[in-house]
């Protein structure tokens, strides 16, 4: 029953997969509508020099409030650069405020851009480091596939750098793109030195919001020009309008936006650049693993249960996983895209490789073939549980592997995907520790304690590998994603692979098919050992004549052996 239901969960699993369609690469086109969240968080991506980000915001309109009374501070972008995913900086906190009316400050390397929809323009607002930040321009970036086709607005003057009037006043907004440079009247009189004139200046960099009956539209880039701009940038879109009106009101907005972002050769983030041969590599391992185990198998194969070769499934469909994997991302990498054919492709073999790993992992723990020949009811029940659970596992991430980063749905499905993945492995340690219990009540009565206790210690190691491979895969590895620099987060899956395979191999030591595996011994049944009085015929002269059934070890003894009782 535990088999079928799996067959149907993965058949209905790779229908949806079909379905699904394309995933996101690295060009984003994310559409919102009726939103009405303070925060979404559209993309984070790790720049080394030469890399670019361009956005182009081709519509933004608003319903729930008047345009003309929301504050310039109450919707916009923010830019911040971190070194690694472990920094959280203010843009993380939860905070009462509305973070796009704090100035930002010297500590954080953040840029924020305000929509001023009374004057129709953009303003920014920039930390006083400026060489830790690349310069907003507006307009595409020059060679970028935004620039190619052009929705967007013509801006003056080189790459649409802002230009400042003579008399120290703003342009006419709307004007084809022109931007301005406004230092204050104030800020003029107080400044003293020339770099901060030059902070003042940059705080009040703003470029023009294009309007067209409500539906207004910007579009921007940046270029990280030196080493000390490398990092890893994270992109925000934030409503302010509850917590600055402080009342229930919400301010829908529906936005469609498109984003670029580029290394100087690849498309992926700085941190997956070696994903591709590191996936192939991988694969390789797999694959000289699970041909070594086929061997094993055909030289023992009067000691190969049926468990050994579904193991044997297991290495050959990870590898298949892993070279798609690597395909995939190496479409990504040269056009910013996947292939939907190779996308499908990955996606069927991850869903398969993840449901057949708990199922082998599930079935070993129950002692099945090692311990006893048929599950009992209640490792049918945890089959019940762990393959729906884990077929919707695999389902989620492959949903948000095909879903933009700021959509709700994202965020639903990767909070499913968290708690799932923790039940499931929560779930597959219970049939270990069955296991254990059964052979330490065994030994205690029968009289085969010798046996009974090296299996127990063999499932007590079982127990701690798959408590460990839970733990690195699922602790140790994200701790090292938010810890090492932004260039480094490779490592991440490097110990998330090599946990796997360490994994793989002990387990088939440990459960090797082998005449002299005291692991594998099968105790004799014991009710095939009690003496069975079977009368032969009824006749008076074979009256009392019986058959007693013996049960021996011994390939040298007979079985069945009969005896006349006088």
């Amino acid at each position: 029953m535990a088999a079928a239901g799996s067959c149907v969960l993965t058949g209905f699993s790779l229908v949806f997969i079909l379905f699904l369609g394309e995933g996101v690469g690295r060009l984003h086109h994310l559409v919102l509508k009726d939103d009405v969240r303070q925060k979404v968080h559209l993309n984070t991506f790790g720049f080394f020099k030469d890399g670019y980000m361009t956005v182009n915001m081709s519509s933004l309109t608003l319903k729930g409030e008047d345009v003309g009374k929301i504050d310039s501070s109450t919707l916009g972008f923010s830019l911040d650069r971190t070194s690694n995913d472990g920094f959280s900086t203010y843009l993380d906190e939860d905070v009462d405020y509305c973070i796009l009316k704090k100035h930002p400050s010297n500590e954080v390397a953040v840029t924020m851009l305000l929509l001023d929809f009374g004057n129709n323009l953009v303003r920014i607002k920039t930390s006083a480091e400026d060489s830790k930040l690349p310069h907003i321009v507006a307009g595409p970036f020059k060679g970028s596939q935004a620039a190619g086709g052009s929705t967007s607005q013509s801006v003056p003057g080189k790459e649409g750098q802002p230009q400042e009037t003579e008399n120290g006043t703003e342009g006419k907004p709307g004007t084809g793109g022109q931007s301005t440079l406004k230092p204050t009247e104030k800020a003029l009189e107080k400044t003293n030195s020339k770099r901060d004139l030059e902070q003042v200046k940059k705080a009040e960099v703003s470029y023009s919001l294009q309007n067209k009956e409500g539906v207004y539209s910007f579009q921007f880039h940046f270029n990280v020009s030196t080493d000390d701009q490398q990092g890893l940038y994270s992109l925000y879109f934030h409503n302010c309008y509850s917590k600055e009106t402080k009342n229930n009101r919400q301010l829908k907005f529906s936005i469609e936006i498109d984003i670029e972002e580029k290394n100087p050769s690849s498309f992926l983030s700085a941190g997956e650049i070696p994903l591709p041969k590191l996936y192939l590599s991988m694969a390789l391992f797999f694959f000289i693993i699970g041909t070594v185990w086929v061997h094993v198998l055909r030289q023992h194969r009067s000691d190969v249960f049926k468990i050994h070769w579904l193991m044997s499934a297991l290495p050959f469909t990870k590898s298949l996983s892993l070279v798609f994997h690597a395909i995939d991302f190496y479409y990504i990498s040269n056009q910013g895209f996947p292939i939907e054919g190779w996308a499908v492709v990955y996606y069927i073999t991850h869903l398969l490789k993840g449901a057949l790993l708990f199922i082998t992992i599930a079935l070993i723990g129950t002692g099945w073939a090692f311990i006893k020949h048929i599950l009992s009811d209640k490792d049918k029940k945890i089959f019940m549980i762990v393959i729906p659970l884990q077929v919707l596992a695999n389902v989620s991430y492959i949903i948000m592997e095909s879903t933009e980063e700021g959509t709700t749905e994202y965020g639903l499905w990767k909070e499913i995907l968290f708690l799932v993945d923790l039940l499931c492995c929560g779930a597959i340690l219970f049939p270990v520790v069955w296991s254990i219990r059964h052979l330490q009540e065994a030994s205690a009565t029968d009289g085969k304690a010798a046996i009974n206790l090296v299996k127990l210690k063999l499932f007590r190691h079982y127990y701690v590998m798959i408590v460990c491979y839970i733990y690195f895969t699922r602790i140790i590895a994200i701790l090292i994603k938010i810890t090492v620099p932004f260039q480094l987060k490779w490592l991440y899956q490097l110990l998330d692979e090599v946990a796997t395979f360490v994994f793989f191999i002990l387990t088939g030591y440990k459960f090797r098919p082998a005449s002299d595996n005291p692991y594998l011994l099968l105790p004799l049944e014991e009710d095939e050992e009690l003496e069975m009085d079977d009368v032969v015929t009824a006749t008076g002269m074979t009256d009392g004549l019986k058959k007693l059934k013996k049960v021996s070890n011994g390939p040298s003894e007979t079985r069945g052996e009969r005896e006349n009782v006088a």
